[in-house]
């Protein structure tokens, strides 16, 4: 069974991951490290020169080869929830936990972020309308909620002990 992070950008997806791995010796996958390094250039040089379409596209099939596989963490990216595919690849191995933090807590993390490309333009704005569509989906899919506001390494422990309850 896989453990699959999900949660909105900043909300330390990427990190708990690690620190997952580490506890737990499960490899780890990063889906938007998978699509980089598939290909070879940045999510946001796909974003600026294919666009938004194409990078969801390039996403679902990540999962679906990703999700197949046994015995891994799973970190997604924000927007993978979105996607009904995703979510029942993604559900079928594995177990989704939701990293919930509160969007204080997201615009404070996100303040100064330059790397992520849904947030050209009015960032606080752009944050606001994201975190409104996405709250209601990664609550709904979710196996596992977890306060994401605290250390990461609590964070870990806390999604080691919930599942240990729920198998």
């Amino acid at each position: 069974m896989n453990i699959v992070l999900c949660g909105f950008m900043g909300s330390g997806k990427t990190t708990v991951a690690r620190q997952l791995h580490k506890r737990t010796g499960k490899k780890m996958i990063d889906i938007d490290t998978y699509i980089e390094t598939k290909e070879n250039r940045t999510i946001a040089e796909i974003f600026s020169s294919e666009g938004e379409a194409f990078f969801r596209a390039l996403e679902t099939a990540a999962v679906k080869e990703i999700s197949h596989l046994d015995d891994h963490i799973i970190s997604t990216g924000g927007g993978v929830i979105l996607n009904e595919e995703n979510r029942k690849e993604l559900k079928h191995n594995g177990k989704i936990v939701y990293l919930h933090v509160t969007i204080d807590t997201v615009l404070a993390r996100l303040k100064y972020d330059k790397t992520r490309p849904l947030l050209a333009g009015d960032k606080e704005k752009t944050i606001l309308a994201l975190y409104e569509k996405r709250l209601p989906m990664y609550e709904t899919y979710a196996d596992i909620i977890v306060d994401a506001s605290i250390a990461p390494k609590k964070i870990a422990s806390t999604i080691i002990k919930k599942i240990s309850e729920n198998t």
